[in-house]
């Protein structure tokens, strides 16, 4: 028992180090698949849940931290992997330029949208950056050349460091990748916790609270704004950079008003300004109805209703999210501890 108090007062004073074990207890995946104790498929299914949870803590970010919202997260995600897929397969460029370029293009746009935010908020800006989302989702279909229309386009597992000349680079597989986006996704959640717990964090719940107030402490709006859709896009674009080369085909009928609400019940199901709570978020939505849903009958179309249900429950019992039942956990069992010491 004392050493377990240990670890988690460890965990407690290094925060990073658990989002590091995070990681690591997510990397067995694909040791236990080979050892058949989960089904080979789960690599794909967590992998792409894990590729979502990346897009989703841009968004709680947003809406989150900021108290701003969008629904253009899958625009931007779509965008990001047709350029990674165009620049890595039409041009043959690195898999490293290409990430860079496809990171950089729709952050530019999403800063675009950030000063329309100065003039529009609320209702008013989501319907907004649904309204770009949907402009993204229409070129997807009709710019051929560059997307393939309604037949998509394809992309290949990514090969890292092939630029170095004489070197061929590393040639990642399905479950190499796997582990790439393990490393990516324990990176972002590192940033966006030193972020969020900093001055930047501070700034933007102030802004959240009330902007009049925030500016009366020195926040400066159109800074925090923009900083906080550039930050919203980075991480849904990368989020499409490692979708297109993961499940290596990016289809219009992907992008659409449907992800981007996924997205939203993402964070408020798992819970808002939590990172732990968007990851758990991510599984609820996608992995498990593909996990679980799809192998009872009747059941495998009714992930809309589950999402629905889920978040009318969370609203009503868990307003800061499902992350919170582990706080309920512990308070049960020592409930049960403070009741069995009383009884002896």
């Amino acid at each position: 028992m004392k050493s377990m108090t240990k670890e988690k007062n460890i965990l407690k004073k290094y925060p990073i180090l658990g989002l590091i074990l995070f990681g690591a207890v997510l990397a067995l995946v694909p040791p236990l698949a080979e050892a058949g104790v989960l089904k080979n498929g789960y690599i794909t299914t967590i992998g792409g849940t894990l590729i979502y949870a990346i897009a989703a803590l841009g968004l709680n970010i947003l809406l989150g931290w900021s108290g701003l919202i969008s629904l253009g997260t899958a625009g931007f995600m779509g965008l990001a992997s047709y350029i990674s897929a165009y620049l890595t397969i039409d041009l043959e460029l690195p898999f490293e330029a290409a990430f860079i370029l496809a990171v950089l293009i729709p952050t530019l746009l999403g800063i675009l949208v950030g000063l329309v935010s100065l003039k529009i908020e609320g209702l008013y800006l989501a319907i907004a950056t649904l309204a770009v989302s949907e402009v993204l989702r229409k070129t997807f279909e009709e710019l051929v050349p560059f997307t393939g229309g309604f037949s998509g386009k394809s992309a290949n597992y990514p090969t890292l460091l092939g630029f170095i000349p004489g070197f061929d680079g590393f040639e990642l597989d399905r479950t190499t990748t796997y582990y790439f986006i393990v490393i990516v996704l324990v990176i972002v959640m590192i940033l966006t916790y030193n972020m969020m717990n900093g001055k930047l964090g501070r700034a933007l719940n102030a802004m959240r609270g009330s902007e009049a107030a925030a500016q009366a402490m020195g926040v400066n709006l159109l800074t925090h704004r923009l900083i906080a859709f550039a930050l919203a896009t980075v991480f849904a674009s990368i989020a499409g950079v490692l979708y297109v080369h993961f499940i290596k085909f990016s289809y219009p009928s992907t992008w659409i008003l449907k992800l981007s609400l996924d997205f939203l019940a993402i964070i408020i199901i798992g819970g808002l300004r939590s990172i732990y709570g968007t990851v758990l978020g991510a599984f609820i939505v996608f992995a498990v109805p593909d996990l679980f849903l799809k192998q009872i009958p009747y059941f495998e179309n009714l992930s809309y209703v589950l999402n629905g249900l889920l978040i009318i429950v969370v609203i009503i019992f868990y307003p800061n999210g499902l992350v919170g039942i582990g706080y309920d956990i512990k308070k049960l069992f020592g409930k049960l501890k403070k009741g069995g010491k009383k009884d002896e």
